[in-house]
């Protein structure tokens, strides 16, 4: 059954507010798509950004002046101690082939990396107070075309490799806690924005081509980038409050998905609608099996993904429905 339409506030939103004070915050990931407009956000919002990467210098230059980018951990307090950790950081999933050597190299850019984090932070004599760690719904596996359960934070994984993978991620990041570090985990669906996977899903719409992939039946959790940044301060926020309360460090999980999850048929109509194109080509599932393998059954199968923790904490998305998000980004 279809979810009922959900209201989208559209009017001029707010400030992105993250925490009471202004904070030292390393973040990871800080070229990628999410990791840019974070950034961007976080400096808005009046914060010291130090970003962890590989390439110094091509960070710099993506980033601005404005961002202190280091290749070490050891270098992240050298000037100031860092009081917040946002872990983006995560190879590609979709796209090459999950050999032996490609699911390596994914747990390295997530189990591996988080883990080095989280070494770092032992050894300090002052540790952040937060981490917010990124995992996906692929944490909850995969659902048939025709199974309509909703997915909220207490669905249990399953024993496939993207589900180990964000299992081991997660698990990574939680080493934090008994450190008395706060530790947040989000579960992304598919983030919608003018960048990283929206492109290449509109391409073969935007092409005349697009339709039903694999029959369409199956369940497609999506947010909009704008939800996912105020997802990140929101949480943030209420671990500050239970920080500053005195409570024990904590570890909750929220699925930071839309509300209006919709069928995969449904979100090609709407998307083929606002660009005026047909959507009328459907698109094979057995190819996609054959030609990706495991990795296929992300995009055949998929999940119906409920964010029920951060409604319940009072979280307000301002892109509830597909049409709404698609229709800001176009």
């Amino acid at each position: 059954m279809q979810n009922p339409p959900m209201p989208s506030t559209t009017t001029t939103p707010a400030p992105i507010r993250f925490g009471p004070v202004p904070q030292h915050v390393l973040v990871t990931g800080g070229t990628g798509f999410i990791g840019r407009l974070l950034v961007q956000q976080l400096l808005r919002d009046g914060h010291q950004v130090t970003v962890w990467t590989r390439d110094v210098a091509a960070a710099s230059r993506h980033l601005g002046t404005g961002v202190r980018c280091v290749a070490r951990l050891q270098d992240v307090a050298q000037q100031q101690p860092c009081d917040v950790v946002i872990n983006l950081a995560g190879a590609r999933i979709l796209g090459l082939p999950w050999t032996d050597a490609r699911r390596a190299q994914l747990l390295a850019s997530r189990e591996g990396l988080t883990n080095r984090l989280v070494d770092w932070m032992a050894g300090l004599a002052r540790r952040p107070w937060l981490l917010v760690s990124a995992s996906a719904v692929g944490y909850y596996g995969v659902q048939a075309p025709g199974d309509d359960t909703a997915l909220a934070e207490d669905a249990p994984p399953q024993p496939i490799f993207m589900s180990q993978l964000c299992q081991r991620w997660e698990q990574a990041a939680l080493r934090a806690a008994p450190l008395g570090v706060e530790v947040v985990r989000l579960r992304l669906g598919v983030v919608l924005g003018r960048g990283g996977a929206l492109p290449q899903l509109l391409l073969p719409i935007s092409l005349g081509l697009g339709g039903p992939l694999a029959g369409g039946r199956q369940w497609f959790s999506w947010v909009h980038v704008e939800d996912l940044l105020r997802a990140i301060a929101h949480t943030w926020t209420l671990a500050r409050q239970a920080h500053d309360a005195g409570q024990p460090p904590a570890t909750p999980v929220y699925n930071v998905t839309a509300p209006g999850t919709v069928r995969q048929a449904e979100f090609s109509r709407i998307a083929a609608r606002l660009m005026h194109r047909p959507s009328l080509f459907p698109t094979p599932g057995l190819p996609l099996r054959l030609l990706l393998g495991e990795q296929a059954d992300l995009l055949r199968k998929g999940q119906r993904v409920v964010p029920a923790a951060l409604l319940r904490s009072g979280f307000a998305f301002r892109f509830a429905d597909a049409q709404a998000a698609l229709a800001d980004l176009r």
